[in-house]
């Protein structure tokens, strides 16, 4: 008897265990639906895309308001304020220069004063003719060859001494040792007939020949004769003569 009741105690406990497992289970079933209904609360809708879209649409139609122009009164305002271009200009005028020159006492210095310029002439001018301030030239005696070839010297009035050194009116002196140092030979201009007469120095050694030809007295010189001293050839070349002459300008 204890056996047979002890059995149905036992599956009525069984029981009663399995019911209160199962109502807790239908119990736990229902916080997980009411956990997400307050995070589906939380998350914001999805945008509507079509309303958006057509919302764009009727912006894009709207007409453009028109841009409103100034009054005749504003215009006036506005021109009445503005500087004129003239006004403009004498402002520019009146400022102070933006740059300096600045000039060395050197370059001052070297500066013609207002008095040293240059004053214009017109018409027929009277030239004036004063005095000599130094010999003046009547011809020329050119090196075509030998030492010095280029070069030239002056031929004065009256009687000129040819020879190596300075001492002589006329010196040839571009390294031609075999030119005699003093008077070698004489070039002669008389401003009354207007002739040059060639004489060479007889008490010289050293042999002097014009156009080839050794000469033993004076000759008279003729425009382009070739005068040999040395190693070295002179052309002359007249400044003076028939038709010119210093004195010409003195008379007048």
């Amino acid at each position: 008897m204890s056996s047979a009741a002890a059995g149905p105690q036992a599956r009525n406990s069984i029981l009663g265990s399995l019911k209160d497992v199962l109502a807790a289970a239908g119990r736990d079933n229902t916080v997980p639906g009411a956990a997400i209904a307050p995070l589906a609360a939380s998350v914001p809708p999805l945008p509507d895309m079509a309303a958006q879209v057509a919302e764009a649409l009727a912006a894009a139609n709207e007409p453009m308001a028109p841009a409103v122009s100034p009054s005749a009164a504003d215009a006036a305002r506005e021109v009445k304020g503005a500087p004129k271009p003239l006004d403009h200009a004498l402002a520019e005028a009146d400022r102070p220069p933006t740059t300096r020159v600045f000039r060395s006492p050197s370059r001052e210095a070297s500066m013609p004063d207002a008095s040293a310029r240059t004053s214009l002439v017109r018409g027929k001018q009277q030239v004036k003719r004063g005095g000599f301030e130094a010999d003046p030239v009547v011809g020329w005696l050119v090196v075509v060859g030998g030492p010095g070839i280029g070069q030239y010297r002056p031929i004065f009035e009256g009687n000129n001494t040819v020879g190596r050194s300075a001492q002589n009116r006329i010196a040839i002196d571009f390294g031609d040792d075999a030119i005699s140092g003093e008077e070698q030979a004489y070039i002669r201009y008389d401003s009354s007939d207007r002739s040059f007469l060639f004489v060479p120095n007889l008490a010289k050694m050293n042999v002097v020949s014009l156009n080839d030809k050794r000469p033993t007295a004076a000759v008279e010189l003729q425009a382009m004769d070739v005068i040999t001293m040395g190693r070295t050839q002179l052309v002359f070349v007249p400044f003076c003569g028939a038709d010119f002459d210093w004195s010409a300008l003195a008379d007048g």
